[in-house]
C-alpha cells in the first residue's frame, strides 16, 4: 500500500476523514504551530513577556488576542501565581458598568462614586479584562478609562497593579465590537499561537490522561479545531481535552464506558470523540511500553505516527531511573523523534535527564536539534 508519510517524521500527514487510511496532500509540518497569523507568539513565551513587563515602572497594557478555549487565562493565572501576585479575573462580556465604574450616591450637594469590591485597594497584581471586544459598548466605555488612564471616576489603580485584557478576533466567533484606531494604538497586540508541542509539555506537567496525550502526538491537527461558521456546541479545544482527561480518569471510565463515551462527545464533538475512540483501539499495534522502559525491548514502530505515540507514552511512564535506558533506546529511533522524546523528558525532570550517563553522547548528537 502507498505510504502515507513522506518523511520519517512524528507528525502524519492530516486527515478530515475520521479514519486513518485517507491519503491527503496537506503536511502536518506547514501548519505545524497551528498558527492564525505570522507574528503569532507561542505560549511558553508569553509568560516570559509578561514577567517583564511586570518589572517595568509604567507597563503598557498588553490585549491577547486568540480563539476560545486555548487557555489564554490559564497562562495569566499561572504568571501570577508564580509571581506571588495577586489575580483578579472579570469576564466583561457578562458585567454592568457599575461592575467597573461603581455606583453614584450624593454627598454633600455632589455625587461621589464607590467603586466596586472586587476592584483592587493596594499590593501587587493582574487585573485581568477578558472579553473585552465581546462586552457591550456601555461596559466597554467604563473599561477603556480604566484601560487608558488607570482611574475610572474616583477610583485609582494601585501602582503595583497591571491590566492585562483579552478577547477574540472577528473570524474567532460573532457579536465582536470592533475597536477604534486611537484605542488599538494603546495596546501591545499579542496573537497567541496554538502550539502542540507546549500543550505536550503542558499536559505532562498537570498530569493529563496518558491516553489524551498520546492521542494528540497521534493527531496534532485535532488539538484545537474551531469553525465559527458551523455553530457547533463542541469542538476540540486545549480545554476541552483537559474536560476529556477528567473525564477519562473518573469513575466513568472505563466501569461505564459508553456514558463516558457520551461525555466525551459531548466536550470535544462526535468527530473527535471518533478519532480518539479509535486510537484507544489502535494501541493495541504498539509495543509494549514496559518492556522499553526496562529494556527487555528495542522494537521501532515502522510507522512515523505510531512511532510518536510510542515516544509520548514512554515519556509520560518514565521515570528517572529510566532516563539512560531511554536515551540508548532513541538511538534506534527516527531524528525527529528521538528528539522529541529528549524533550518531553527535559520538561518532565531536567535534572535526572542530565545526570544519565548517555546524556552527554546523546546532546552532543542531537545539539542542533534539541535546541530548535
Amino acid at each position: 500500500p502507498q505510504n502515507p508519510f513522506t518523511t520519517a517524521s512524528c507528525h502524519p500527514i492530516l486527515t478530515e476523514k475520521s479514519n486513518f487510511t485517507g491519503i491527503p496532500n496537506v503536511l502536518y509540518s506547514e501548519i505545524r504551530s497551528l498558527k492564525t497569523t505570522e507574528s503569532a507568539m507561542r505560549p511558553k513565551k508569553i509568560p516570559i513577556l509578561l514577567k517583564s513587563f511586570l518589572r517595568l515602572p509604567e507597563a503598557p497594557t498588553i490585549f491577547i488576542w486568540g480563539p476560545p478555549g486555548i487557555g489564554k487565562s490559564d497562562i495569566i493565572k499561572q504568571v501570577a501565581a508564580e509571581e506571588g501576585i495577586n489575580f483578579i479575573d472579570m469576564r466583561l462580556a457578562t458585567r454592568d458598568p457599575s461592575d467597573i465604574k461603581g455606583i453614584p450616591v450624593p454627598r454633600d450637594e455632589r455625587t461621589k462614586w464607590f467603586p466596586p469590591e472586587e476592584l483592587p485597594k493596594d499590593g501587587r497584581g493582574i487585573l485581568f479584562l477578558d472579553e473585552l471586544n465581546l462586552a457591550p459598548p456601555l461596559v466597554q466605555a467604563s473599561a477603556y478609562q480604566l484601560i487608558l488612564n488607570k482611574r475610572v471616576e474616583q477610583y485609582r489603580l494601585p501602582a503595583g497593579w497591571m491590566i492585562i485584557t483579552a478577547g477574540n478576533r472577528s473570524d474567532h466567533a460573532a457579536h465582536v465590537y470592533r475597536m477604534a484606531a486611537p484605542l488599538r494604538n494603546r495596546f501591545v497586540h499579542i496573537d497567541f499561537e496554538i502550539n502542540v508541542d507546549d500543550w505536550r509539555e503542558w499536559a505532562m506537567k498537570n498530569d493529563l490522561a496518558p491516553e489524551v496525550i498520546e492521542f494528540i502526538s497521534f493527531r496534532p491537527d485535532l488539538l484545537f479545531k474551531f469553525d465559527p461558521k458551523r455553530d457547533e456546541y463542541a469542538f476540540p479545544t486545549p480545554r476541552s481535552w483537559h474536560f476529556v482527561s477528567r473525564i477519562m480518569k473518573s469513575s466513568l471510565y472505563p466501569s461505564e464506558k459508553d456514558i463516558a463515551e457520551e461525555a466525551i462527545r459531548g466536550a470535544v464533538g462526535a468527530g473527535a470523540a471518533a478519532e480518539l475512540r479509535a486510537y484507544i483501539m489502535l494501541k493495541n499495534e504498539l509495543p509494549y511500553i514496559d518492556d522499553i522502559l526496562e529494556g527487555r525491548s528495542e522494537v521501532v514502530p515502522a510507522r512515523p505516527d505510531i512511532a510518536c505515540a510510542v515516544v509520548t507514552a514512554l515519556s509520560v511512564r518514565a521515570e528517572p531511573r529510566h532516563f539512560n535506558t531511554l536515551l540508548k533506546y532513541s538511538n534506534r529511533l527516527p531524528a525527529e523523534a528521538a528528539v522529541l522524546l529528549a524533550k518531553l523528558l527535559i520538561a518532565k525532570n531536567p535534572e535526572a535527564l542530565r545526570q544519565a550517563p548517555l546524556f552527554p553522547a546523546w546532546s552532543r548528537k542531537y545539539a542542533n536539534q534539541i535546541l530548535t
